[in-house]
C-alpha cells in the first residue's frame, strides 16, 4: 500500500490500456523529436554543454512517469529556469565550464531536497503565494530577458552585458560587426517556426529545421561564412556524476535552488491541472511535489540541471495524442537511441537556429491578452503585473522571482491586515442581510449598527477594525443603541482578536451602546468563551440569527417611551 501511495503508476499500469499504446508511442516520438533541439538551445541558455539539456528530458520524463499525477504533462528544462540557471552561475562559476556544471547539478540537488521537505511537511500550498498577476508580469519580463540573450546569436555577434538594458546596449555597440548571412538565415528560420506553430500546431517542426540547417551548412558555401556551430557532444547515456560542492557558494546555490523551486512548482501545477480539466481527472499538487524532488534528484546526479513541467512540451505531448505517461517513457528511449547512435550528426547545427527555437518558444509567455484585459477590468492588478516585469528587467531575473513573492506576501499581508468592514441592511422583503454600499435599497434601522468583517479576526487587523467600527459609531446618529457584529465572515478569530471584541464591548458602553454578536462560528466560539467574552456581552448561541437579534432589539427599544 504504501509503495502504491507513492508511486501512481503501480496503479495505472495495472489497467492501462493497449489500445492507448500506439498513439502514446507516437506522442512520445513527437516529444522527442521536439525535445532534442528545445533542450541543446536551453542549454546553451543556461550556459552549459548541450548534452545537459538533453539529459534533463531523458531523465526527467523516465521518473516523471512511475510519479507523477499528470497523463499529459512533460518534464524537461524550461527557457525560465535555464536563463535563471545561466545568468546566476555566470558570476560565481569564474569561467571554470566545470564549476559551472557542478554548481548547475548541484543546484537541483538542493532544489530536490526542498521539494521532498516540501512533500513530507505538506506545503502544496505555497504555489498559492503567487499571484497569477505577478506570474502573468514575470513571465513577460523572463521572455523579454530570455530575448536578449539569444540577439547577439541572431546578430552572428559575441554580445555582452549581464542584465536586461546592458544587453541591449552591447548590441547596439556591436552593429558594425553584425553578420549579415547569419542574421537572414535566422530570420527566413523565425519565419519558418512562426509558420510552423501557426499552420502545424503540436508538430516538430524543429527537427525538420535542425536538420534542414545542417544539411545547408554542411554541404554548401554558407558554411564558410562565420556561422558558430553547437560543436561535438558527447555519445552515450548519461554517466552517474556527485556534482562538486563549493563552500563559498553554498549561500547563493541555496537562492538559486529556492527560486527554481518556486518557478518550477507553479509551472508544472499550472500545466498539470491545464491537462487534468480537460481530459477530467484530478490533479494531487502534493505528489507532484514528490515528483518533482525524484526527477531532480535524478538529474543532479545525472550530468544535468533543474528541470520541471512546461507548457510548451506539455502542449507538444497533449496535442501529439499522449494517453497516459507511457508517452514520456517513449520518449526518453527515443532521446537516448538518438545520445547513442546520433549525436556526431548534431555537429555542424548552428547556434542561431537554437536562438530561434528559444525565442518562438518564449513568445508564448508574453500573453497580451490578459494584460488588455486587466487594463479594461483592473488597473490595480495591471501594475502589479508591471511591477513584476519592470522587476526582472531592471534587478534580474532571479531577483524578479524574489520580488514577485515578495509582492504577493505584501497584498495578502494588506488584505488581512486592513480587511472590508461592510455595514449591513436588511434585503427588502427577506430575512438576509447585505453590504448597504453595493445595495443602497436595503433597509436601515436608526437604533441599530449591523457590520460585519469580510476576513478572520488576527493581532495584526484588530486596532484597524476597532478603530474603523468606533468612528462609524461616532458619525452615526444619538438615535444609536445598539452595535450588532455578523461574524458569519469571519472564520477564525485568534486570542488577540477575542480581546479586541471585548474592548470594543466596553468602549461601546462608556458610550451607552450595547455590543451584540450574530453567526459565530464553532470555532469562534470556542476562544470567545474561553477568552469569557460571553461573561461580557451574553450568551452566544448557534440557534440565534442575525435577524433573530435584529427584530429582538427593534421590539427592545421601539416599546420604550
Amino acid at each position: 500500500m504504501f509503495w502504491k501511495n507513492h508511486i501512481p503508476a503501480l496503479n495505472w499500469l495495472r489497467t492501462y490500456n493497449l489500445k492507448f499504446l500506439g498513439k502514446d508511442a507516437l506522442a512520445g516520438i513527437t516529444l522527442a523529436a521536439y525535445a532534442i533541439p528545445v533542450s541543446l538551445a536551453y542549454a546553451s541558455l543556461a550556459g552549459l554543454p548541450p548534452q545537459y539539456g538533453i539529459y534533463g528530458y531523458l531523465l526527467g520524463g523516465a521518473f516523471y512517469a512511475l510519479i507523477g499525477s499528470s497523463r499529459q504533462l512533460a518534464i524537461g528544462p524550461t527557457s525560465a529556469i535555464s536563463l535563471l540557471i545561466g545568468v546566476t552561475i555566470s558570476g560565481m562559476a569564474n569561467g571554470d565550464p566545470q564549476r559551472w556544471a557542478d554548481i548547475a547539478s548541484f543546484t537541483a540537488l538542493v532544489f530536490a531536497g526542498m521539494s521532498l521537505l516540501a512533500y513530507f511537511l505538506r506545503l502544496s500550498g505555497i504555489i498559492n503565494f503567487i499571484s497569477d498577476t505577478v506570474m502573468l508580469g514575470f513571465k513577460a519580463g523572463a521572455a523579454l530577458a530570455i530575448a536578449t540573450t539569444q540577439l547577439p546569436k541572431l546578430f552572428g555577434v559575441p554580445g555582452g552585458g549581464k542584465s536586461f538594458f546592458t544587453r541591449l546596449v552591447a548590441l547596439v555597440q556591436q552593429w558594425p560587426q553584425f553578420n549579415y548571412y547569419v542574421l537572414g538565415f535566422g530570420v527566413v528560420v523565425l519565419v519558418l517556426l512562426f509558420m510552423g506553430e501557426k499552420f502545424f500546431p503540436g508538430r516538430p517542426i524543429a527537427i525538420l529545421l535542425v536538420i534542414a540547417s545542417i544539411l545547408v551548412v554542411s554541404l554548401t558555401p554558407l558554411g564558410n561564412f562565420g556561422f558558430s556551430t553547437v560543436g561535438l557532444i558527447p555519445e552515450g547515456l548519461p554517466q552517474f556524476h556527485i556534482p562538486t560542492l563549493y563552500a563559498g557558494d553554498i549561500d547563493e546555490i541555496f537562492t538559486l535552488a529556492f527560486a527554481c523551486f518556486l518557478l518550477a512548482y507553479i509551472e508544472t501545477v499550472s500545466s498539470a491541472k491545464a491537462m487534468g480539466q480537460k481530459y477530467g481527472y484530478k490533479i494531487d499538487p502534493r505528489q507532484e511535489l514528490l515528483a518533482l524532488g525524484i526527477v531532480n534528484l535524478a538529474t543532479a546526479f545525472g550530468q544535468s540541471y533543474p528541470v520541471s513541467g512546461g507548457l510548451s512540451q506539455t502542449a507538444v505531448n497533449e496535442k501529439a495524442g499522449a494517453k497516459t505517461p507511457i508517452s514520456l517513457i517513449f520518449a526518453s528511449i527515443v532521446i537516448g537511441v538518438c545520445l547513442v547512435l546520433f549525436t556526431g550528426l548534431l555537429e555542424n547545427l548552428p547556434n542561431v537556429v537554437l536562438a530561434c527555437i528559444v525565442i518562438v518558444a518564449v513568445k508564448g509567455l508574453v500573453d497580451v491578452k490578459e494584460f488588455v484585459h486587466l487594463w479594461k477590468t483592473n488597473k490595480t492588478e495591471l501594475v502589479l503585473a508591471i511591477i513584476a516585469v519592470i522587476g526582472v528587467l531592471v534587478f534580474g531575473i532571479l531577483e524578479g522571482v524574489l520580488i514577485a513573492a515578495i509582492v504577493t506576501l505584501v497584498l495578502v499581508i494588506k488584505a488581512v491586515s486592513i480587511p472590508h468592514v461592510a455595514i449591513l441592511g436588511r434585503i427588502p422583503g427577506t430575512q438576509r442581510y447585505s453590504d448597504v454600499v453595493r445595495n443602497p435599497d436595503n433597509e436601515l434601522f436608526p437604533p441599530l449598527l449591523l457590520f460585519r468583517v469580510e476576513s478572520s479576526v488576527y493581532y495584526f487587523n484588530t486596532d484597524y477594525i476597532e478603530e474603523h467600527i468606533l468612528s462609524k459609531v461616532d458619525y452615526a446618529s444619538t438615535s444609536l443603541k445598539t452595535v450588532i457584529w455578523d461574524l458569519n465572515t469571519s472564520p477564525h478569530v485568534d486570542r488577540a482578536g477575542a480581546k479586541m471584541i471585548g474592548q470594543l464591548y466596553q468602549d461601546l458602553k462608556a458610550r451607552g451602546i450595547l455590543l451584540r454578536i450574530a453567526n459565530a462560528r464553532a470555532g469562534v466560539r470556542d476562544i470567545l468563551r474561553n477568552e469569557e467574552i460571553d461573561q461580557l456581552i451574553g450568551r452566544i448561541s448557534r440557534e440565534v440569527s442575525l435577524n433573530d437579534i435584529v427584530d429582538e432589539e427593534l421590539n427592545k427599544w421601539n416599546e420604550l417611551p
